[in-house]
This record gives C-alpha cells, sequence and structure tokens, in this order.
C-alpha cells in the first residue's frame, strides 16, 4: 500500500495485518480518485470505517484542507495513527477511535460541511450505508460533496441517499465502487 498520487505521492504506507479490515487497493484507489479528482482544492474528507487511512490519506495528498478519520478497531487504529504520522499529516486530521454510529452522532452536533464521504463498512453490515442518509438528512454535507461507498457485489445500495444521485458504479473483483453526487436542475450530473 501507498500513497497513489499528490504531494505524497510513493509514500508507503503501512497495512493492517489480520482480517480485521479489508483494505483498498492501489489500482481499486486510483480509479476511485480518478473519477471523482483526481485533485483537490481544498475541502474537508470524512473517511468512516478508515482502517489503515488510505483514503483519508490519498485525500490529503490531492488537495484536501483536512480529514477526519474514524476507526473502531484498536490495531487498525494504531496503524491509522503511524501512517498519519509517517506523511506528517497529524496537523490536518482528527483520528476518533470509536463506533461509526457513535462519531456520526459527535459529528452532527459540531458545526462542519464534509466535501468528500468515504463508506467502507464490513461489508456483513449493511446498515452503516445508512449513515450516509443521516448525515445528509443532519446537513452535514456541502452542496457539491462527494459520497463513495465501497460495497460487496451482493449489496444493493439505493440509487438515491436525498438529493444525491449514483453517477457512476465501477466493479473490481467482489467490490462495487458507488460514486454519488448532487444533480443540476437541468437533471446534468455535476462533474
Amino acid at each position: 500500500m501507498r500513497v497513489v498520487a499528490g504531494e505524497r505521492k510513493g509514500m508507503p504506507l503501512k497495512a493492517i495485518t489480520g482480517t480485521t479490515t479489508r483494505p483498498t487497493t492501489d489500482k481499486v484507489k486510483e480509479s476511485i480518485f480518478n473519477m471523482i479528482g483526481p485533485f483537490f482544492d481544498g475541502g474537508i474528507a470524512l473517511d468512516l470505517f478508515a482502517g489503515s487511512g488510505g483514503l483519508g490519506i490519498e485525500a490529503l495528498s490531492r488537495g484536501a484542507d483536512r480529514a477526519i478519520f474514524v476507526e473502531k478497531d484498536g490495531k487498525a487504529f494504531g496503524t491509522l495513527q503511524e501512517n498519519i504520522k509517517k506523511c506528517r499529516y497529524e496537523d490536518y486530521v482528527e483520528a476518533f477511535r470509536t463506533d461509526a454510529v457513535r462519531a456520526v452522532k459527535a459529528l452532527l452536533k459540531r458545526d462542519i460541511q464534509i466535501d468528500y464521504l468515504f463508506v467502507d463498512p464490513p461489508y456483513h453490515k449493511k446498515e452503516y450505508y445508512d449513515l450516509v442518509e443521516t448525515l445528509i438528512q443532519g446537513d452535514k454535507l456541502t452542496e457539491y460533496a462527494t459520497i463513495v461507498c465501497e460495497h460487496s457485489t451482493e449489496i444493493q445500495l439505493p440509487a438515491n441517499y436525498g438529493a444525491f444521485t449514483c453517477m457512476r458504479q465501477e466493479t473490481y473483483g467482489g467490490t462495487i465502487v458507488s460514486i454519488y453526487r448532487r444533480q443540476e436542475e437541468e437533471g446534468e450530473a455535476i462533474v
């Protein structure tokens, strides 16, 4: 695992050993950011189910101003902290070792707007994708936010989360990446 592009391009990231997480491969990560970026002009990223932090760190490397990481597993959280430090992003992140449901409840109480939302829960926990709707209803996503959901081919996500429409889906083996954005008034996709 490494940072694919941006200011930390090529920086190796520590992977989590064991079977508690399923890291996004560099190939899939590169494809995701080619679809949603590939580079950003600021903004805040929220990496729910962060694991080793690959998606949030990639967003920072490509120009996001800040990233919020949420990871419940202790071993994964330790690796996440090591990767943040290795990439010298300590001053640009908030990392929470807590359950995603609890973290979202806390975010709803804050004055914050998310530009990039990454949701990659354990595949057998379909209910965690409902957190996307919770954040939208809580008005925590910017008008031009991008939502990236990684899910199993066995899980069918909705065509819309509130005003956010699934604009693109790509399949990589047993994984589907679904990208959601708002549509403009005329029905054109925001690119």
